[in-house]
This record gives C-alpha cells, sequence and structure tokens, in this order.
C-alpha cells in the first residue's frame, strides 16, 4: 500500500507516548506466528519481507524524528538509512524495491534490535519535548498501521506460493448465512466531500470541497463469491465486451479465470486453505474485474463522493482487525448479517470508478515528506471502507486508499452502484 500523509493533529484518547507504544507492540504481535524464513521472504516485487517492514517503520522514526529533534541520538546502523528507506528521493538513495528478499542480513535478531534501540528513543523524545510535533509523531503511527495491514497482505501472498498451503494464524469461521441484495437510493445534490475538523486525517483526503452528486443507488452490501461465480460461469473471463481494454490484456496475458487464492471450490485465506462459502464477499479482484463483474450485471461501480456520501452515518464496528489479537477476527470477509447498508467498513477495500487525483486546492507538503502521497497521483485507482485486515483504529469514512488497477493480492471487493434517471 503506497503510504500517505496527515494534515491535523491526534487527537486519541491515549496519551501520544502510551499510543506510541501500544502501536509498536501491536506490530510485533501481528508477527509473532511468523519464523525467521517467512520473514525474509519476497514473493513478488510488489510485496515486502516481513523484517523489511519492521525496519522500514522503524526506520521513519529515526529518519524524521529522531535524528533531527532528538539532542545527541546516534543512529543504531548508518547502512539502515540506504537499506530501509521506501522511495524518497530528498532522502538519498536506497536498496531497490525488487530485490528486498535478497537481503538476508541483517536478520531477525538485529532487526528486532534495531525496533527497541529506536523505541527506547522515540519514548524519551516524546517524554522530553512534550509530544511536540504531535502531526509527524501520529504520521509515523498511522504510517506503521499501513504497514500491519501490509504484513498481513504480503505474508498471505508468501504463504499462497507454498504447496503446503500453510496458516499464517488460526481464525474463526464465520456463521452468518448472508442476506439478500438490496438498493438504497440517494438524492445527490450539492454535498461537501472530504475530510474535516482537528482529528486525523492524510493529506489526500482534504481539502474538504463541494462537489455535484446526481441521483443514484447503492447496493446494500458487496457482491458475494456465489455471485461473481455465476459471472465466471456464464464465461466473464473468455467474453470481451465486458472488459476494459487494458482489463481484457491482463486477462489474456496473466491467465486469469477467476479471483486470486481461488482454487475449484476452496479459497486460500490467512487461516490457510477452506471451503470457499458463496455469501462471503467476493475479494482479491483487480479494478479490471470489479469493473467488468459491474458490465456484466448491468450495474456500474461507485464513484467515491457518492460512497463517501452514503458511508456518513454508517457504523463503524466492522470486519476490521484486531491488532492486538489477530485470531480473535475472521481475517477473512465475512458475510452480510444485518439488513440495510451493511458492510460499508472494513470486510474489503470497495473499488470504485475514481481515479487518484488531488482534491482542489491540494498542495503537497515541503521536503522529504511532500513525497508520501501527491506523486502517485497517477495510474491508480481508489477504494475505499478498509478491509478485514486493517486496524480498527486506522479507518475513517474520508480515508482513500489507492492501487493500480491491475493489483489483486490487496483484500479489493465490489459493491455495486447504479444512476437513478
Amino acid at each position: 500500500m503506497p503510504k500517505l500523509i496527515t494534515r491535523s493533529v491526534q487527537s486519541h484518547a491515549l496519551p501520544l507516548l502510551d499510543r506510541f507504544l501500544a502501536v509498536r507492540r501491536q506490530t510485533e504481535t501481528l508477527v509473532g506466528p511468523l519464523s525467521p524464513e517467512d520473514q525474509t521472504i519476497q514473493s513478488m516485487p510488489d510485496a515486502s519481507p516481513t523484517k523489511w517492514h519492521l525496519a522500514h517503520t522503524t526506520w521513519f522514526f529515526e529518519t524524521f524524528l529522531l535524528k533531527p529533534r532528538l539532542a545527541g541520538y546516534r543512529p543504531f546502523d548508518p547502512a539502515f538509512e540506504y537499506l530501509f528507506n521506501s522511495y524518497y528521493e530528498a532522502v538519498g538513495p536506497r536498496h531497490p524495491r525488487p530485490q528486498r528478499g535478497l537481503i538476508t542480513r541483517p536478520g531477525v535478531e538485529e532487526i528486532g534490535a534495531y525496533r527497541r534501540h529506536v523505541t527506547e528513543a522515540m519514548s524519551r523524545l516524546i517524554n522530553e519535548a512534550g509530544g511536540d510535533p504531535p502531526e509527524l509523531i501520529e504520521l509515523g503511527l498511522h504510517h506503521e498501521q499501513q504497514h500491519q495491514e501490509l504484513i498481513l497482505m504480503d505474508i498471505k501472498h508468501a504463504l499462497s506460493l507454498n504447496p503446503q498451503f500453510p496458516a499464517y494464524a488460526a481464525a474463526r469461521v464465520p456463521t452468518a448465512r448472508g442476506t439478500a441484495l438490496g438498493w438504497i437510493d440517494f438524492e445527490g445534490g450539492l454535498v461537501e466531500t472530504g475530510h474535516a475538523g482537528r482529528e486525523f486525517a492524510f493529506d489526500n483526503e482534504g481539502p474538504r470541497h463541494r462537489s455535484w452528486i446526481d441521483p443514484f443507488a447503492l447496493a446494500t452490501r458487496l457482491v458475494t463469491c456465489a455471485e461473481y461465480q455465476a459471472f465466471v460461469d456464464d464465461g466473464g473471463y473468455r467474453r470481451p465486451e465486458f472488459w476494459l481494454s487494458a482489463g481484457w490484456e491482463c486477462v489474456n496475458q496473466r491467465d486469469w479465470r477467476a479471483p486470486a487464492y481461488w482454487h475449484e471450490d476452496s479459497v486460500f485465506s490467512l487461516a490457510g486453505l477452506r471451503p470457499r462459502s458463496g455469501e462471503e464477499p467476493v475479494c482479491h479482484v483487480s479494478f479490471y474485474e470489479a469493473a467488468a463483474y459491474a458490465k456484466w450485471a448491468g450495474k456500474r461501480l461507485p464513484r467515491e463522493e457518492e460512497w463517501e456520501l452514503a458511508a456518513a452515518d454508517v457504523s463503524f464496528d466492522g470486519n476490521l482487525l484486531d491488532a492486538n489479537a489477530p485470531e480473535r477476527g475472521w481475517l477473512h470477509p465475512a458475510p452480510a448479517s444485518a439488513e440495510g447498508l451493511v458492510q460499508m467498513i472494513g470486510d474489503v477495500w470497495e473499488w470504485t470508478a475514481s481515479p487518484y487525483v488531488a482534491y482542489p486546492g491540494f498542495r503537497e507538503p515541503a521536503g522529504a515528506i511532500g513525497e508520501y502521497n501527491g506523486k502517485f497521483m497517477a495510474n491508480q485507482m481508489v477504494l475505499r471502507g478498509g478491509c478485514a485486515v486493517t486496524p480498527r483504529d486506522h479507518i475513517r469514512a474520508t480515508y482513500r486508499n489507492f492501487f493500480p488497477p491491475d493489483a489483486r493480492w490487496m483484500f479489493g471487493g465490489i459493491r455495486l452502484a447504479e444512476d437513478l434517471r
């Protein structure tokens, strides 16, 4: 997941130091089930080894807070500045992303020592400075939470390539039977969208601005595996009339015939290979597949401002990650269990029809931090709502995730929309 940047101050209930320590512990809890070998593998260029995530999130605090702000701070290892920089050109050169899995040293134990070194120094910085600057520290925490999600996405892809289909961790199996698909109408009009207020948000969520929305309807729940199977059975992957040109090229070049992780009647999950429930939301589809399904169904994908309008009053008690105890969650999309507009938060990131571009009035911050976001505003599509591996206190209705339209390893799914005339 490309990383973003804050535009307001921290406003969580926990004091800043407590929250900092809690987020750092949460990351280490998520890594607990993984062996050193698990943490070293890089299964494709878009993914990163677990130990790289552990080090990079630590590098962020060291680079942007400790070096410039903590008197007398000594870096843990100067070589880490090169090894664990992700894409910050202003900071300096960096190790090529596709080759992260070739770095066997430093090992897991040394990276653990690096984390402890930086966590202790950050604790001193927060105590000495009274949490100043809180917005940059809060950005680092939300950055680490994004990598918590990435850790699970990336290890799922790696484990899926093992012919034994090992589980990351045991997870509960949903018992809900699903609900019928319905539609909710929205009048639209001239509305304000984007983040407002003093709570944390990444800068791409603002400025708040006016959007004109024509009347539309939104599906009450996500598209299910059974519904997507009907598209597959109807020759959806063999019929070019449903596909965007670039999507049709992907289908043929990559031999797509179903969503990622589907195996006959089973699906690979973070709990291993499991029977695929027809009632659970379809997951691990690209934007191209989502758009093709919507066209086949005679509908379309929602625009992001429509999605945000609809999500204004939804419950945030969704199927999200409990980073302190991941086995207590599903770690997988679950069937809809209530009537009305459901599954807006959690389960899967919902593809929208909106390209990832700047809102009116957007300005990149100066310096290396400005590289977080604006330079990615090309050839990406917006997703909304979080997923089953998004930390529970990391999501909000204005959150704009973004991925290239051919990406499938992230938890991408489908909600339908239609115009009202």
